[in-house]
């Protein structure tokens, strides 16, 4: 599995200014709660949590956005998972949940909190990246359709995105996606 490395995060500029951090352990139960808020507490049964049961998280690419005055505005997190292609177990990262508090929504902080995630993964070794969203949202960041790889039921196969890190990365990677254990 790629090693993503610590790297320190700098503060954003402007009105309104946030600074992204890596998560911590202490942050854990806000970010929880805020997922929730934004997602509902259901969102566990989703197939992409079965994925993530089980699994740590890749700690470096896990971030949370606090505003001036140390409130939790926005998170994201992302975890491993294999790809059983026909040539061997491929490492992807999965991208989610990114999540930003409602009262926040519009500032263009889900995408400083995707894009840095991005830049960290690739400066951290990751060759390929996928999700579960909706192709017009995150086209923007390279993101396309991935044919042939299949997420745990009952995923919308149209929803299954991917984007290369690494020139290439994606192709002919297919099959379906596994939990990151041994």
């Amino acid at each position: 599995m790629p090693r993503a490395e610590r790297v320190p995060l700098s503060p954003t500029t402007g009105p309104c200014a946030y600074r992204l951090a890596e998560e911590t352990a202490d942050d854990w139960w806000e970010v929880e709660a805020l997922l929730d808020l934004c997602f509902a507490p259901g969102r566990e049964a989703l197939s992409s949590y079965r994925l993530r049961e089980g699994v740590a998280p890749v700690a470096a690419l896990c971030l949370v956005a606090r505003d001036g005055e140390g409130a939790l505005a926005g998170a994201i997190r992302n975890w491993p998972v294999r790809v059983a292609a026909a040539g061997g177990r491929r490492w992807a990262l999965l991208l989610g949940p990114v999540a930003v508090h409602p009262t926040r929504q519009g500032e263009g902080l889900g995408a400083m909190l995707i894009l840095r995630a991005l830049e960290l993964a690739r400066e951290g070794g990751w060759s390929r990246v996928l999700l579960v969203g909706d192709l017009p949202y995150y086209r923007r960041f390279g993101f396309q359709r991935l044919a042939g790889v299949a997420m745990p039921p009952p995923t919308n196969p149209e929803r299954i995105l991917g984007l290369n890190l690494r020139e290439g990365a994606w192709t002919d990677v297919t099959g379906p996606v596994l939990r990151a254990i041994s």
